[in-house]
């Protein structure tokens, strides 16, 4: 059984205030990439984790990988029938990049088992185990079960649908900083900031214009601790980006383009002059009413 991990990129990030078990209360407005990491589960006679791919030797292979915690998690719930697998990752997508990356590995892993295992738990069943894996877990097992666009409040698990939001052509870049999302949130500055209005999208031009307004609270922390993130920034905007900003805690970046062959031919060019970086052209999932 195989299932993508899609990229989350946070279009809009607002940090609104703070709880008192220290975790964020955040506006956010996420879409999900049609490109991603994958999953797949196989029988085996003992369990095993195993990981290819072009970022396959950063990835921990213990139980400090959410993939592991994801099988131990889904497993409790049939401690009888849930027999061994073996689950291996093909991680396409960089490490501590704001793209979702080890939470969308890890609800694809919990997707994928609860199918494989026949377990019938429901989605909001699901959702609720997530969230004792990790504040990210919910929108990105929206992410990997319907990959369409949500609002995300809370500290990330009160998820709503955002209709009438197009296909976007995007791309995603990484200059290969990893920046841990707690020391980027520790180093905050400011965490009482004005909420994320509701968007209004009529049309591709309503969406940039909605955009223009709207902030990456994490971009200044962020800049503090890797401050050539603006030049990556500056980078996509030379290159015709019509919206360019940084996704979740970074480092990566995204450019929004209003058409796939002006993503695609930015990503060759910024290839040609960047070939180490983590480059990709690629399209966001539409809302399933427009």
């Amino acid at each position: 059984m195989e299932w993508l991990a899609p990229a989350k990129i946070n279009l809009a990030l607002h940090v609104t205030g703070q709880r008192a078990d220290g975790y964020h209360l955040l506006d956010m407005l996420v879409v999900f990439a049609c490109d991603g990491d994958r999953i797949i589960v196989s029988p085996a006679d003992h369990d095993s984790f195993t990981v290819s791919g072009r970022f396959a030797a950063a990835v921990p292979t213990d139980e400090r990988n959410l993939v592991i915690r994801a099988r131990d998690a889904l497993r409790a719930q049939a401690p009888g029938t849930a027999t061994p697998v073996a689950i291996h990752l093909e991680k396409n997508l960089p490490i501590a990049a704001g793209i979702g990356g080890g939470s969308s590995d890890a609800a694809a892993t919990m997707l994928a088992l609860n199918a494989y295992w026949q377990l019938g738990l429901s989605f909001d069943t699901l959702l609720a185990i997530g969230l004792t894996l990790g504040a990210d877990l919910p929108m990105c097992l929206h992410g990997a079960a319907r990959g369409t666009p949500v609002l995300a409040r809370g500290i990330g698990e009160d998820l709503s649908h955002v209709d009438a939001l197009p296909a976007l052509s995007m791309l995603l870049v990484n200059d290969g900083t990893p920046l841990a999302t707690p020391d980027v949130f520790r180093t905050l500055n400011k965490r009482d900031n004005p909420a994320l209005e509701p968007p209004r999208l009529d049309s591709t031009d309503a969406l940039f214009r909605y955009l223009a307004n709207t902030r990456n609270d994490l971009l200044p922390a962020a800049l503090t601790i890797a401050p050539h993130i603006a030049d990556v920034l500056a980078l996509l905007r030379d290159i015709g980006a019509d919206h360019a900003q940084m996704s979740g805690s970074g480092a990566t970046c995204f450019a929004l383009f209003r058409d796939p062959q002006a993503a695609r031919q930015a990503a060759e060019k910024l290839a040609a002059q960047k070939p180490d970086w983590f480059i990709a052209a690629t399209m966001t999932i539409a809302s399933d009413k427009r």
